[in-house]
């Protein structure tokens, strides 16, 4: 009987281990829940959000764009509540983009200490009414590349300020609630959010990205929260197949 070289088993071997390493991978992917994107199914997740959420809008209180840049700067890693809590006092100290650019940043940090993260904030802040004056007359420039440019904007807050302050639609807003109820849905497992914002910008109409946002995060405060989601509440339960929903009627 022949026997095959000890080369040749072990590279044999190795190759099925491969084969078997990449047969477990498609298993598990199998595993994973799949994306519901068939149109009638959106439209009917848009339907309903609308009927459940239809005076939804931003909770970050504001009188006008500059407000709202900066209460959505200072709303990273903490509550809108907190923050609503903290920029009274402080748009009555420094009420201006002018105002904040003159203003040290331990005076600013003083003012916005609770919200979490400060001395960046301040930064951000300081840095942005700066920009705001010397290049933008003092005005909260309206588009996305002008927004970009300011300290402390990514684009979820270029977003919130385009779409709240101007009513312009150029991206979805994807905060943590926007993230976790686009998982749960089966619109998207990108896990970065700009890819996220991408993949919701391919199935939900233009004209429908400003208000999906508000109401998908007002679902995710009141029905859809992170730890124990209230399923038998949720507007959305017979459209969803979340492998960890609390409770299921199909």
């Amino acid at each position: 009987m022949l026997r095959m070289p000890a080369k040749k088993t072990a590279k044999s071997s190795k190759h099925t281990a491969n084969a078997l390493k990449k047969a477990s991978a498609r298993k598990a992917k199998s595993k994973e829940p799949g994306l519901e994107l068939s149109p009638d199914r959106i439209a009917e997740l848009l339907r309903r959000l609308q009927a459940a959420y239809p005076s939804a809008e931003c909770a970050l209180h504001h009188r006008n764009a500059w407000e709202l840049l900066v209460a959505t700067i200072l709303s990273a890693q903490c509550t809108d509540a907190r923050v609503n809590i903290v920029t009274p006092s402080l748009f009555r100290k420094f009420p201006t983009p002018a105002a904040f650019a003159q203003t040290s940043l331990p005076a600013i940090e003083e003012e916005i200490r609770s919200t979490g993260f400060y001395h960046n904030k301040a930064k951000s802040l300081s840095g942005a009414a700066k920009k705001v004056v010397a290049e933008f007359g003092g005005k909260v420039p309206d588009t996305m590349d002008q927004l970009l440019s300011l300290p402390g904007v990514a684009r979820k807050t270029a977003n919130v300020v385009l779409g709240v302050a101007f009513q312009k639609a150029e991206g979805v807003v994807v905060d943590t609630h926007v993230l976790r109820l686009s998982h749960r849905l089966g619109l998207t497992r990108a896990e970065d959010p700009k890819r996220v914002e991408e993949d919701l910008m391919r199935i939900i109409p233009r004209d429908r990205w400003i208000s999906f946002s508000h109401e998908l995060i007002h679902h995710g405060r009141q029905i859809c929260v992170a730890r124990k989601p209230r399923c038998m509440d949720c507007t959305l339960e017979t459209l969803c197949n979340a492998p960890d929903k609390t409770w299921s009627s199909h």
